[in-house]
């Protein structure tokens, strides 16, 4: 609890044994977590059963791959049917760090933010930790792109760990989002769409064969559809053309 206020992890699963129970420990060790949702996406690998071996884990298991937009939908709604009033989701691959946890928690319980996110650009270590450099100028040109057309000035779009509060979860439309990787993009657009404002806190980054990655095809889908949802917001805010992404206030 952070001030009578419920605190869920959620993890959006899929293959994560290897780095599961590792990314749980630190998650519990940081002490504000009342509870840790896994959804698994009919992963190959012993992901169920570790997770199911964890002390205190609630599992939901996916019984076809619905994507990783549609793991996290699942999540969110686990989230709030468990009561959270705080929702942190982090990756079980051990990519980000959760001694990051109570600072998140803090600005969400404080009101000082609906939203918190993990970035790994913030600081300027993302090469040295091992962000490919494709990656990593990919990240910054679209983040340049979106900040231009979303009117923010955000660090970055991409970072896979981030913080709700209760309100903006209820209020966003997630079921319209897409079930793949650009759920994320889609997500941030809406909250900005409904005048929620963005913390971020600087997020070591770490990248190891363990941690998951998408493809370059897979990269570059999302990359289009990062422009895609950053253009549908702009012509939604001019008047030009509706989305229901982004539905008229």
């Amino acid at each position: 609890m952070f001030q009578n206020k419920k605190v869920i992890v959620v993890m959006p699963a899929y293959n994560a044994a290897k780095t599961l129970r590792k990314t749980y420990q630190e998650v519990m060790e940081q002490g504000l977590v009342d509870g840790v949702i896994l959804v698994d996406d009919k992963s190959k690998d012993d992901t169920v059963a570790i997770a199911r071996s964890l002390p205190g884990m609630k599992v939901h298991v996916h019984e076809v791959n619905k994507g990783y937009g549609g793991n996290q939908k699942s999540c969110y709604r686990l989230a709030l049917e468990e009561g959270a009033d705080i929702v942190i989701m982090i990756h079980p691959d051990y990519q980000y760090t959760p001694k990051l946890i109570p600072a998140m928690v803090s600005i969400i319980g404080n009101e000082l933010h609906a939203c918190v996110l993990g970035s790994r650009i913030l600081g300027g270590y993302a090469l040295q930790g091992g962000m490919p450099l494709w990656k990593y100028i990919a990240n910054r040109f679209l983040t340049a792109a979106e900040n231009m057309l979303l009117g923010a000035k955000l660090s970055e779009y991409h970072t896979g760990y981030r913080a709700f509060s209760r309100g903006l979860l209820e209020r966003i439309s997630l079921a319209e989002n897409s079930d793949d990787f650009v759920f994320d993009n889609q997500m941030l657009a809406q909250i900005l769409w409904h005048g929620y404002t963005i913390g971020e806190v600087s997020c070591p980054t770490k990248y190891f064969p363990e941690a998951s990655s998408i493809n370059l095809r897979r990269s570059i889908k999302y990359g289009f559809g990062c422009l895609g949802t950053g253009s549908s917001f702009r012509l939604a805010k001019m008047g030009i053309k509706n989305s229901r992404l982004f539905p008229k206030k």
